[in-house]
């Protein structure tokens, strides 16, 4: 996003509206994780990019256009899951950016069970001094 005004011009990177967006999910109700490949989770990690893994995002002048790729808890009716998710991230980009967000494209790419759920988060946890 570009914006002319007297004293300047203001953009707004897509790096930032992927991180808002990713938090965005991550925040609903539902999503156990976001879904990124191989190549993309290493590049990430590395980079320190972990808040838009799993966000695509395409940004213009005027409006932005969000790709998520997500894993929901089971047991949770995916439907309510997504649509509830995709108002959210539209909602957070459209209010913190004041870009128009004409579409939000959700891919479920896995369900995710407790176990699942608990290792991940043990994984993600940093290790404890004692």
């Amino acid at each position: 996003m570009a914006e002319e005004l007297q004293s300047g011009i203001i953009r707004i990177s897509d790096d930032v509206v992927a991180t808002i967006a990713g938090l965005a999910a991550l925040e609903t109700p539902g999503i156990a994780a976001m879904s990124g490949g191989i190549s993309e989770g290493l590049a990430k990690r590395l980079s320190g990019k972990n808040a838009q893994k799993g966000v695509s995002v395409e940004v213009g002048q005027l409006e932005a256009a969000i790709d998520l790729r997500i894993i929901v808890k089971y047991g949770i009716p995916i439907q309510e899951v997504c649509r509830q998710l995709q108002e959210n991230v539209r909602e957070a980009v459209a209010n913190m950016t004041g870009l128009n967000v004409v579409e939000v494209n959700i891919k479920v790419e896995g369900v995710a069970f407790k176990e699942e759920e608990m290792a991940a988060a043990e994984q993600e946890a940093p290790a404890r001094l004692k």
